[in-house]
């Protein structure tokens, strides 16, 4: 478990599963993602996440407010596809919902997700992508110290699709810390 001033990151649960799932649905939460997901996809992916920090002890987080809200979507790390053209690499991600946008959430959270990366795993840099048409995440990119790295191409997106072009921000240790 991760703490901040507000935020609790920690481990998936059960209970998780049916607002993520909800989450996963809304269409402004999945606007820059190539579609909805289903219930039972996002159980899956869910799971997976969960699995993942119980096999490493790291990964997409589940995010709750104590005493507020058990459950507002995921921040964490996550080592990319091999497909990407920067691989291998870690990278800092978020998913809220809609409900929490906007309250430094997403910021707080991939600070400390960072500040975890740095200090627990001894990564050297930690990258972050977005397609170039969500703004919300590159300022959040910004806010949490990442500089623009470059463009390219999702290899995951089909070539007509809108949000196949990217951005890839990074994060050096010396910069986080410094």
């Amino acid at each position: 478990m991760i703490t901040t001033e507000r935020l609790l990151l920690r481990q998936w649960d059960d209970a998780d599963l049916q607002p993520f799932a909800e989450m996963c649905g809304d269409s402004e939460v999945m606007e820059f993602f190539p579609q909805l997901l289903t219930e039972v996809e996002s159980y899956s992916l869910a799971n997976r996440m969960r699995s993942l920090i119980a096999d490493r002890g790291w990964g997409f987080w589940a995010v709750e407010v104590p005493d507020q809200a058990r459950f507002i979507g995921y921040v964490g790390l996550h080592i990319p596809r091999a497909s990407m053209p920067f691989h291998p690499c870690v990278e800092v991600g978020w998913r809220l919902a809609k409900e929490y946008w906007g309250r430094g959430y997403a910021t707080e959270a991939a600070r400390a997700s960072l500040d975890y990366a740095f200090a627990h795993l001894d990564l050297k840099e930690v990258v972050s992508f977005t397609t170039i048409r969500n703004l919300r995440s590159q300022a959040v990119m910004k806010k949490i110290g990442m500089t623009f790295d470059r463009h390219f191409m999702h290899p995951d997106l089909d070539v007509s699709s809108p949000l196949r072009e990217h951005v890839l921000y990074k994060v050096s240790a010396a910069q986080h810390l410094g």
